[in-house]
């Protein structure tokens, strides 16, 4: 369970004494991948068919003294330890090899407690009995006592192993949507499936309707609705169209695709959400810190009170004495065993994690899960976190005697040979409409100005105001250019907007402007809401321009806007705000948000932005919104408030429990604790703090 600790193949942790974590599950049955589970589920079964025999004859002694003297006293000195042997020493081997670890290391755990009670009650029910076989006295025997406690605790660790099973269940649905095999065209047109494993970057690959993806890739023929709910937890499918990205173990609905394999193997998505939740599985909380240093000195502590209640009972109890200070003390042993403790926290974060994955929400460590929590201030980027960072049309300006759907064509057949964002919105926003474009001559860049050519025959200038003063055609500013003031006005009410105003003139003359906006996401304003909700501070730090950032900040209701930011200033902002003693959260999709990211308490990565910004940041929102940003506060407030109540369980039940099982209420109420009782009380906080991890998995996000 200590993230520290790697091997090769399955053990128990030195440190801890659990079992080791598989650093990459499989899919597949449980029982099939956890060799551990078979074989503590074998010793389990065996153990109670031995142990229920002991019971039955010490149960038959209390409620029927006629039956009891039915069995042969000396029958029943060899059949008890007959009984009792394999179930202590097969059974419970185990826990004695990891209690004789412990020793070694010098990292006492809950086994060094279970080896020390089952040990003692075994060794000293051995020793009576050969003393009753040479002598012929009779002296109680605690063999049903040491096998009760042995079955129990493996009882407790069937338990804990088909939990920890299930908090895997995220990352084995995750591994189950990818498909066995793809569907492959070669260069012949030929078509054959082959497995996935032979799929390499570059293949043409058909997905028929109802199949899932096999790779990451990028649509090159047809048109579909694909289910991507697997990523984003949304239900509704995704439009794709050719050059439209596909991910890996997405669903394909309606129509038949052929895809480019782009990234395969452990490069899709969803290989990489797979080791991302393992690691964080198996990552430590700051938490958890208490619990380690609680636990370091918890178990000598209980050792002590051990002996203590063995000398106290040996002492002063009633006769027998030495069998009541026995008693006593072996079950101040096995109800202290801290394995509540241990898996309070590693338990919340195994189920929260995988929790998260299921809702769109990557954390790279459970550091980072309880950091969220406590986050006052969120710094956000504005392209492609608040906006959906690609431009889109959204006014048309023509001049007089000018139709929009005639600029928008000659503007878009220009802007056909050029790659930059803003040619790209204009050519979508024609193709849109459905307006026939003709290709455009004589095209030229003009860097930082605008683009020129000939479109019909006519000459074209589209672009900034400088371009049409260096080409001698009057100034759109002046008071004798040929736009009416009105239009003017509605040029620069677009600008003050914060929107890219472009404007197209032909053989000279004119022909009106294009206003560009990058449309702010419909959950942005939403999440922001929800946000100061939470109390939590928003600023946005952006490289855009003061008017376009202020524009987006007003929308949205955002506490402080930052605009003309360089990325080393992103990050020195970010500093900034720490130094004031604020938790920051910063939020990014861009390489130049990656400093940012790197710098604050918490990164938060757009799964729709770049490899550098998500490898940069703690948290992955796949989704690619800040919608997913309120789901990961919640899962973090849920996990944290989960683990604080598996540790006030655990110790509560430890300071309440030992004090019983030494023996205080036996002076006012003559009551004492059976070694089996501390054992089944032990056995049942495990699966209490277990029970109440496991409630993560239905937590409403």
């Amino acid at each position: 369970m200590d993230p520290e600790i790697v091997r090769e193949k399955p053990g128990a942790c030195p440190i801890c004494g659990m079992a080791l974590e598989p650093m990459m599950p499989t899919a597949g049955a449980v029982d099939e991948e956890n060799p551990e589970l078979r074989d503590m589920s074998r010793r389990f079964w065996v153990s109670v068919v031995l142990t229920a025999p002991l019971f039955f004859f010490e149960m038959a002694a209390m409620l029927s003294p006629r039956l009891a003297e039915s069995f042969s006293p000396r029958l029943l000195l060899l059949v008890q330890p007959a009984l009792a042997t394999p179930v202590v020493l097969w059974g419970g081997w185990p826990f004695f090899e990891r209690a004789w670890l412990s020793l070694k290391t010098r990292k006492f755990n809950m086994f060094t407690l279970i080896a020390l009670g089952t040990g003692a009650a075994y060794l000293y029910s051995l020793t009576r009995t050969a003393q009753a076989l040479f002598t012929g006295a009779v002296h109680d025997v605690y063999f049903e006592a040491a096998a009760g406690i042995t079955t129990l605790v493996l009882l407790g660790q069937v338990l804990e192993l088909r939990a920890r099973a299930r908090t895997s269940g995220a990352i084995r649905a995750l591994l189950g949507l990818a498909p066995k095999t793809a569907r492959r065209i070669e260069a012949s047109g030929l078509e054959a499936d082959v497995p996935l494993a032979d799929v390499r970057p570059g293949d043409r690959l058909r997905v028929r309707p109802g199949e899932k993806v096999p790779v990451d890739g990028v649509v090159v023929e047809g048109a579909s609705a694909v289910d991507e709910s697997m990523l984003t937890g949304e239900p509704v499918p995704v439009e794709k169209t050719r050059g439209s990205t596909v991910t890996g173990g997405t669903l394909n609905s309606v129509g038949g695709i052929v895809i480019k394999a782009e990234r395969v193997g452990r490069d899709t998505l969803l290989a990489q959400i797979v080791r991302l939740v393992g690691e964080a599985q198996r990552s430590r909380a700051p938490i958890q810190r208490l619990a380690d240093v609680v636990a370091s000195w918890f178990v000598p502590a209980v050792v002590l009170v051990s002996v203590l209640t063995f000398a106290a009972w040996a002492a002063f109890g009633p006769e027998p004495r030495l069998a009541h200070a026995l008693v006593n003390a072996v079950a101040v042993l096995i109800i202290a065993c801290p394995c509540a403790l241990g898996l309070a926290t590693p338990m919340s974060i195994m189920v929260g994690t995988g929790r998260g994955a299921q809702a769109g929400i990557l954390v790279k460590n459970a550091e980072a899960l309880e950091k969220l929590e406590r986050v006052e201030t969120l710094v956000v980027d504005k392209t492609g976190t608040l906006t959906e960072g690609k431009p889109k049309i959204v006014r048309l300006g023509p001049s007089p005697g000018w139709r929009d759907e005639e600029l928008l064509r000659i503007a878009a057949c220009l802007e056909r040979g050029s790659e930059h964002p803003l040619a790209v919105a204009v050519v979508s926003a024609a193709e849109a409409r459905g307006l026939p474009l003709t290709p455009a001559a004589e095209f030229r860049a003009i860097p930082g100005k605008g683009i020129a050519g000939k479109v019909d025959g006519q000459s074209v200038l589209l672009g900034s105001l400088s371009l049409f003063e260096e080409n001698s055609l009057s100034s759109i500013s002046s008071s004798s250019s040929p736009f009416p003031a009105s239009l003017r006005a509605e040029a620069d009410a677009e600008r003050a907007m914060g929107r890219t105003v472009l404007f197209a003139a032909v053989d000279g003359r004119p022909a009106g402007f294009l206003a560009a906006a990058d449309p702010v996401k419909g959950t942005a304003a939403a999440a922001i809401g929800e946000m100061h909700r939470l109390g939590i501070r928003v600023v946005m730090l952006t490289g855009d321009a003061k008017a376009t950032a202020e524009s987006v900040g007003k929308e949205l209701g955002i506490d402080e806007v930052v605009a003309g930011v360089l990325p080393t200033g992103k990050a020195e902002a970010v500093a900034r705000l720490k130094g004031e003693g604020r938790i920051v959260a910063m939020a990014g999709d861009g390489v130049n948000d990656a400093p940012a990211l790197a710098a604050s308490d918490v990164g938060i990565a757009m799964g729709t932005g770049t490899d550098v910004a998500i490898e940069s940041a703690d948290v992955t929102l796949l989704k690619g919104d800040l919608s997913g940003l309120v789901k990961a506060r919640r899962l973090s407030k849920a996990t944290m408030r989960n683990i604080r109540q598996n540790l006030v369980f655990a110790f509560v039940y430890n300071v309440l429990g030992i004090p019983v099982a030494a023996g205080l209420l036996y002076p006012f109420f003559g009551l004492l604790l059976s070694p089996v009782i501390a054992s089944a009380a032990m056995t049942a906080s495990s699966v209490s703090v277990i029970s109440n991890a496991l409630r993560l998995r239905r937590v409403a996000l």
